[in-house]
């Protein structure tokens, strides 16, 4: 279990975390929202010591991380996949890492071959793509067998595959009793993995609930109707005091209405049903609704150096063309090299 206490983090005058007070509890995969620079990656930082709190308090199982004597084996993280010295091989990462926690070298193996790394163990970790980098820094989150897991952006530069592996994972280990606290800006695949959900904006806490509650508390239900008597159908569930919204494809929408009430009031008065379809919003829709305030970075549809219609003003469209820096300084020029240890990628393409 993890226990957050008003924990607090400031950056000179720019407060990242305000005062998140929550619990991420066993048995569930919880899932942990908020637009960018909401303050998710310094919390969860914090949560693993790496960032001391300006306040508050967060402890893993009762204690501070820094209590723990071999922390891979109470806690194990994801938070950089590409955190790795990229000449040493993916089985000597795991092995220091074992070793320095007092955990037996075989266990090293067993990970690799759960992530399915085992062809490529012996490689080094430079020539890893993406989605290798990630399964790597699901191996060292999975070596000491920990109660608690946190992962940050697990599916990143996964194929479908992959996808599929982590989610199935994420609930298996839930289902065993541990702690599973997951990271994400994909929502549909967030909605199909967390059953528990925690939503930050702008460092402050504005959801910690279930999955089902917080789409049902944030978003608008409703019945899409459509039938050869429209106006009949319209006059029927308004003399049954329910809000009908006509639409311009000739649909009709009841806010809040129960499908099975209106479909045996239809059948009731004799009205044929083309359609009788509830409908609620996405995880996606539900979390814009919540956040829209607390969005500190707003993207607009025609960037700044477009001509009218969409069209670039200049050659270079991204905004950096001829003569100017990239950010970081480069140029932006192309550069040729060979990796000798370059290997297949098992999610290459993703």
């Amino acid at each position: 279990m993890i226990e957050l206490e008003g924990l607090t983090k400031r950056y000179g005058d720019k407060l990242a975390v305000d005062g998140l007070t929550f619990t991420v509890r066993p048995g569930v995969v919880t899932g942990f929202l908020g637009p960018n620079g909401a303050g998710k990656s310094t919390t969860m930082r914090m949560m693993l010591g790496l960032d001391r709190p300006t306040a508050g308090d967060v402890r893993i199982d009762g204690k501070h991380y820094a209590q723990l004597r071999d922390p891979l084996t109470s806690i194990g993280a994801l938070l950089e996949a590409k955190a790795v010295h990229g000449g040493r091989s993916a089985y000597n990462h795991l092995l220091c890492l074992a070793q320095s926690n007092g955990i037996p070298s075989r266990r090293v193996d067993q990970v690799l071959e759960t992530v399915g790394l085992s062809a490529v163990a012996r490689k080094r970790s430079k020539g890893f793509s993406l989605g290798m980098g990630q399964r790597l820094g699901i191996a060292a989150a999975l070596l000491g067998d920990p109660r608690i897991l946190m992962f940050d952006e697990p599916v990143n530069g996964l194929d479908p595959e992959g996808i599929h592996w982590i989610r199935t994972l994420m609930q298996r280990l839930a289902a065993e009793g541990r702690t599973v606290f997951v990271s994400s800006h994909l929502m549909s695949e967030m909605a199909l993995t967390a059953g528990h959900l925690v939503v930050i904006g702008q460092g402050k806490l504005l959801a910690d609930t279930s999955m089902s509650a917080f789409i049902a508390e944030n978003s608008r239900s409703y019945v899409t109707l459509r039938s050869p008597e429209p106006e009949r159908l319209r006059d029927l569930l308004h003399g049954a005091g329910m809000t009908v919204v006509p639409r311009a494809d000739g649909a009709l929408e009841v806010d809040g209405g129960d499908a099975a009430v209106i479909g045996e009031l239809a059948a009731a008065n004799g009205l044929a049903l083309h359609e009788l379809s509830p409908r609620q919003a996405s995880l996606e829709e539900a979390f814009m609704q919540l956040t829209a305030g607390a969005v500190e970075y707003h993207a607009h549809s025609e960037a700044r150096g477009t001509a009218p219609g969409g069209a670039p003003a200049q050659p270079g469209g991204d905004g950096w063309g001829a003569g100017r820096q990239a950010p970081g300084g480069g140029r932006g020029k192309r550069r040729r090299g060979k990796h000798r240890n370059d290997v297949t990628d098992p999610d290459q393409g993703a």
